[in-house]
């Protein structure tokens, strides 16, 4: 994988999608936490943070690496979608220059990119 520092980032104040009044963020961190120290292939650090604008289709988790493009998933359900999360995780960390396409990204995940947001430098 190299030296590049690969980032989860969940949101932490995101409601839950069946609107039970619990914020799934930080138990879908934990959850990735510990489904990537099983893993070698996708080596990334997890982080959480109060918001990042997908408030309309909570639960939102971004993937950013220096140098790479970033990605910005929302109405992601904390329970059934880690095992995809995980599985773009290691896309991602194989990814040069982070860019994918819906085909590639998992089908669990598809429907659900809010943003995939360009490295800066481009033209």
């Amino acid at each position: 994988m190299g030296s590049t520092e690969h980032s989860i980032i969940v949101c932490n104040r995101c409601p839950g999608m069946r609107g039970e009044g619990e914020r799934p963020g930080p138990g879908l961190a934990a959850r990735l936490r510990a489904l990537l120290g099983d893993d070698p292939a996708a080596t990334c650090r997890v982080g959480e943070i109060a918001c990042m604008a997908g408030c309309d289709r909570p639960l939102a988790v971004a993937f950013t690496a220096p140098g790479k493009a970033s990605y910005l998933f929302g109405d992601v359900d904390a329970e059934r979608d880690a095992p995809h999360l995980i599985a773009f995780a290691r896309l991602y960390c194989t990814l040069p220059d982070g860019w994918s396409n819906e085909r590639q990204r998992p089908r669990g995940l598809a429907g659900k990119t809010l943003a995939r947001i360009p490295v800066g430098g481009w033209r």
